[in-house]
């Protein structure tokens, strides 16, 4: 994930916003369209490794992608974590990062269940290009 603000190539990675310490990507295997993630530009996998301004700064970013998903894609609530560590279900445990996954009444279906696909009602690349606009 850490190589991906060197490449400098935002819109084909989906990186939203640049901070000074971190930055907003989406998820490319998002739970819901507008599947954000907050992470330190450092390479970093423990929570207590984050430097105080870098730490401030995720907090203030991720209450920015909040107030961004609120306004364009309105959704009725929120899920926010952090899976540290392989075990806990981080699927890039090497690099800490924050979760922000808008949340709809009946967002859940059948499909992952029976068949382990997951539908999403809107291509991310379309996403990014609501989310970013807004920016």
């Amino acid at each position: 994930m850490c190589q991906k603000p060197r490449e400098n190539t935002d819109e084909a990675n989906f990186i939203l916003y640049r901070g000074q310490h971190n930055f907003i990507i989406l998820n490319a295997f998002p739970y819901n369209p507008g599947h954000l993630m907050v992470a330190p530009y450092r390479h970093i996998a423990n929570l207590q490794d984050l430097r105080d301004a870098e730490a401030e700064e995720h907090f203030d970013i991720i209450k920015k992608g909040l107030e961004l998903l609120r306004e364009v894609m309105e959704p009725m609530g929120f899920n926010i974590g952090l899976n540290l560590g392989k075990v806990a279900g981080a699927g890039i445990a090497e690099h800490l990062h924050t979760h922000i996954v808008p949340r709809w009444q009946g967002d859940t279906n059948f499909m992952p269940v029976l068949s382990d696909t997951k539908v999403l009602s809107e291509a991310l690349v379309s996403t990014y290009r609501r989310l970013r606009a807004k920016l």
